[in-house]
């Protein structure tokens, strides 16, 4: 416990260190683009901050590799060698979102290069090997190479693509991405308790690596947020999320029989449980955007973050809320593997759930006295307003409401003996 401790430590201290000399080397370069229509920020915020995260990761990643309990599951392993894994593939990844970040990309190119850092995954060793599925579908079942090199960059590029849709608020991405860390990295430490394997561990550090770098991140990140993971930092955090899912997955099910009632489909649980929120909004804004005719990469203003702040809630309010859901979802299914609960508590455990979510999106009644019905300014630690800039006018115009220079309030300045400061300078 003290050395996935230590490397979580290890990790956000780097991260919290670096993200400074990274802001200022993001001004240098102008990675602050101009504000976009569906961006709910108002001033130019640097981008990049990717590259501190990425930093934080190799650290706790060298330094968890060195640990005496968890170097043995990293760099002992023959048939994987996840830290040399995440690091190429990280670096291959982080270096795909500072050019998008930077220049702009295609979506394609882009794609491509999560594939390819899927791949440099599979390459070391990280991969599905097999599937836990019920007695029903076939029991587990194992997948030759072809196959489990197509599943792994697959969930892999799904899983990158849906933290990256959900970046759209201050802190927001790497908070649900820490919490999902966290329900991961609980889960594997409850089944070490009957599991002795390489693949636990192996899961557990690279989960307790992750939520230190987020958790480093996010002092900078929370709103108003002083700088951006950008997909530099989205892209990299969804792939170490990704390889927890593939090394946490295939675990032998008749191990953990006597955990709980569903031991056979809690492994495919567990990952879709942490995710449900951004394959919630990736699948929603694929839909919606196909629907429209437009490309599934084609930005818009309809994520879930969007729709809370439209309804009425703040920036911050609606990232809490977005907590809470991830929060609710993962840990409810870990807390249920703990204990045992048949199989159609389940359903009815998720209907409540989404029965409180829906409630917490709800805007709150005005009449009600609510923080909505108070003047806003008063009480509110909301952070700078966000929304839409104010429209900037032509010059004609400015020029045609400017005052006359020698008006009635220039004579009676000059009269004083005092010097005249025009409230609208000249233009050179």
């Amino acid at each position: 416990m003290r050395e996935y401790l230590f490397m979580a430590l290890i990790s956000a201290a780097v991260t919290y260190l670096l993200v400074p000399l990274v802001r200022r080397f993001a001004i240098r370069i102008g990675a602050m683009p101009e504000i976009r229509d569906r961006d709910v920020h108002t001033t130019p915020t640097p981008r990049l901050g990717g590259l501190a995260m990425y930093g934080g990761l190799v650290a706790g990643l060298v330094l968890a590799g060195q640990l005496t309990h968890s170097g043995s599951a990293l760099t002992g392993n023959t048939d994987a060698q996840p830290v040399l894994a995440l690091i190429v593939a990280g670096g291959l990844i982080t270096l795909t979102g500072f050019l998008d970040d930077w220049w702009g990309m295609d979506p394609f190119i882009k794609l491509a290069g999560q594939v390819a850092a899927a791949g440099v995954l599979v390459f070391f060793g990280m991969r599905l090997t097999s599937l836990p599925l019920p007695e029903a579908w076939g029991g587990p079942t194992s997948l030759d190479y072809t196959l489990s090199t197509v599943i792994t960059i697959l969930v892999v590029v799904v899983t990158i693509n849906a933290v990256n849709f959900v970046d759209g608020l201050d802190g927001l991405a790497a908070g649900i991405v820490c919490i999902a860390g966290l329900a991961t990295w609980a889960y594997s430490i409850i089944i070490s308790q009957d599991i002795n394997g390489s693949n636990i561990t192996a899961t557990a550090a690279i989960a307790a690596v992750l939520i230190g770098t987020c958790l480093g991140f996010l002092p900078h990140n929370f709103h108003p947020a002083k700088i951006f993971m950008g997909d530099t930092g989205a892209m990299l955090i969804g792939l170490v999320l990704a390889s927890s899912i593939i090394t946490v997955t295939p675990v032998d099910t008749w191990a953990i029989v006597e955990m709980n009632k569903f031991p056979v489909v809690l492994p495919l649980l567990i990952p879709a449980a942490v995710l449900v929120l951004p394959l919630i909004d990736l699948i929603t804004a694929v839909v919606r955007r196909t629907s429209y005719g437009l490309s599934p990469f084609s930005p818009d203003r309809g994520h879930l973050h969007h729709r809370l702040m439209d309804i009425g809630h703040s920036h911050r309010r609606s990232v809490l809320i977005m907590y809470a859901w991830t929060f609710l979802f993962s840990f409810g299914i870990v807390g249920m593997s703990t204990v045992g609960v048949p199989v159609l508590l389940f359903p009815v455990v998720i209907v409540l759930a989404v029965a409180v979510l829906v409630l917490m999106a709800l805007p709150r009644w005005r009449s009600k006295g609510g923080a909505h019905s108070a003047p806003r300014g008063k009480g509110d630690d909301d952070g700078p307003p966000t929304g839409p800039m104010p429209p900037i006018l032509p010059d004609t115009e400015v020029r045609r409401q400017e005052p006359p220079a020698d008006g009635p309030s220039a004579e009676r300045a000059s009269a004083e003996g005092k010097p005249v400061i025009p409230a609208f300078p000249s233009r050179s």
